[in-house]
């Protein structure tokens, strides 16, 4: 849908749930704030106007493969999606030719195999079904294939949503701490405190996050987010396990009207 108060800008939906906001003539306009804290990360990862080499699993309207285009021209980018006529849609309406961006229809998780170790600088894991991330994309045995794709110093991002008590965010950042030795929690307070279902982002390196930097452009945020690292992100994840292929579920469903527009 063309937003009516912004030439340029159109919000994708899927049954009813808000799912990327894009502005063609601004690609560094985020509307959401989970596509804004993300933003944030890829601009804290490297020197300003650097290159990445990103790999996108989960793709809507491409809304960060944009941004990055745009804030990091000759950024090389693969983008996988699952929904084949969603990306004939976003083709049509909202093109992406000649921004360094290739998108290739299939599972996010199958399409890891396929790929060069050690080839990316930055996974962008976004993927639901309908409001709900998919099974097989939850467990350790995921992250770990994720990880093999990713340079020494590359970063691992997961885009997730949860609400009180917090039971499938605290597994997945026992997942992901499995498997990096660095890792932090991007959420809003109101999240975190289980007030509100909402989005997190998990974030893992093998290197040292930009954690200062990242938490400062949070915070500067009209809804500002809390980074969550270190011993705190270890309290956090107490006692939860790493979720394994054996035992993974989806995400849990958002409460009625969470995500809807009316």
């Amino acid at each position: 849908m063309p937003d009516l108060d912004c030439p340029g800008g159109w919000l994708l939906t899927l049954d009813g749930t808000p799912q990327s906001y894009v502005d063609l003539r601004d690609p560094t306009r985020l509307e959401f704030e989970y596509t804004q804290r993300l933003g944030h990360l890829t601009d804290a990862l490297a020197p300003e106007g650097a290159p990445l080499d990103a790999l996108h699993l989960g793709g809507g309207a491409l809304t960060l493969p944009r941004y990055l285009a745009a804030t990091r021209p000759g950024s090389r980018q693969r983008v996988v999606e699952a929904d084949g006529p969603l990306v004939e849609l976003v083709a049509e309406v909202l093109p992406w030719a000649g921004r360094g961006i290739t998108v290739t229809v299939g599972d996010a998780r199958a399409a890891l195999g396929g790929l060069p170790p050690g080839s990316v600088d930055l996974l962008v894991a976004d993927v639901f079904q309908g409001s709900r991330t998919p099974a097989h994309l939850t467990s350790v045995e995921f992250v770990g294939l994720a990880a093999a794709l990713l340079r020494p110093d590359g970063c691992y991002a997961a885009n997730l949503a949860d609400g009180a008590p917090l039971e499938f965010a605290r597994a997945q950042a026992a997942t992901v701490r499995a498997v990096f030795p660095e890792t932090c929690l991007v959420a809003e307070p109101s999240v975190l405190r289980g007030r509100r279902y909402g989005n997190l982002l998990l974030i893992g390196s093998r290197r040292p996050l930009p954690v200062a930097a990242l938490a400062r452009r949070l915070a500067g945020d009209p809804f500002p987010a809390r980074l969550v690292a270190g011993e705190e992100l270890a309290e956090l994840a107490a006692g939860a396990q790493p979720v394994t292929d054996a035992a993974a579920r989806p995400s849990p469903p958002p409460p009625a009207g969470a995500f809807s527009i009316g």
